[in-house]
């Protein structure tokens, strides 16, 4: 099948949760900050509810109710970056089919981007790590000039940068702020079922499609491995 058959011709993925499986480390690092301060961790599982919107919204939402005060946020925030950037990568991997899913894209000159709400060198740090061997570009993370997801700015930016409409990229992600970026950006939001956040979650916040592994995306592009 030829290149210019395929409706779509770019693809932005979620970071966490969608190529990598980072839950783990995150909220290991985040239990060693609350019980270093005296309040209580949480299971692992439970951290899938809290990620995805950023470091200062994760820790507000692990902390006791009667201890979310900017100050304690603040103090805990900048620990938990410490403690995550010591160990970020024990646990973390890209989930099974990723690479799969990367080579059939890249084959089929698909441009692949990645939009993250975690700090941009670190976004940039961890697909360096983790997906070498893949092309991704632009690769952005959070930036204190660019409003965090589900605002589109930076879906949009990706978009000019690649002179690619917004209609003609397909938007992969697991969670509901995914969902409202694509939305909100023009492109068509598929939910990855294998990530944080539930099916109901994903339909409720605008996905179009709901996929379980992630070579099947390359369904909605034609794409035959």
């Amino acid at each position: 099948m030829k290149t210019d058959a395929i409706p779509f011709k770019a693809i932005i993925f979620d970071l966490d949760g969608t190529l990598l499986d980072t839950l783990e480390d995150l909220g290991t690092a985040a239990n060693r900050v609350l019980t270093r301060n005296g309040f209580p961790a949480h299971d692992i599982d439970a951290y899938r509810n809290m990620v995805g919107d950023g470091a200062v919204v994760l820790i507000r939402r692990a902390l006791p109710e009667d201890r979310r005060d900017d100050a304690i946020i603040c103090d805990c925030v900048q620990a938990f970056r410490t403690e995550y950037e010591r160990e970020w990568k024990i646990k973390t991997r890209p989930y099974d089919g990723v690479a799969e899913m990367l080579d059939a894209l890249a084959g089929y000159g698909i441009k692949m981007a990645v939009l993250s709400n975690k700090p941009d060198d670190f976004t940039k740090r961890c697909v360096s790590e983790f997906l070498p061997q893949w092309n991704f570009n632009p690769v952005l993370g959070q930036r204190d000039s660019v409003p965090l997801k589900p605002d589109p700015s930076g879906a949009i930016e990706i978009s000019r940068l690649l002179n690619i409409l917004p209609s003609q990229f397909v938007y992969l992600g697991d969670t509901a702020i995914d969902m409202k970026t694509a939305a909100a950006a023009g492109m068509f939001p598929v939910g990855a079922l294998w990530g944080f956040r539930s099916a109901q979650e994903l339909l409720t916040n605008g996905a179009q499609l709901l996929i379980k592994r992630p070579t099947e995306i390359l369904r909605i592009l034609d794409i035959v491995v």
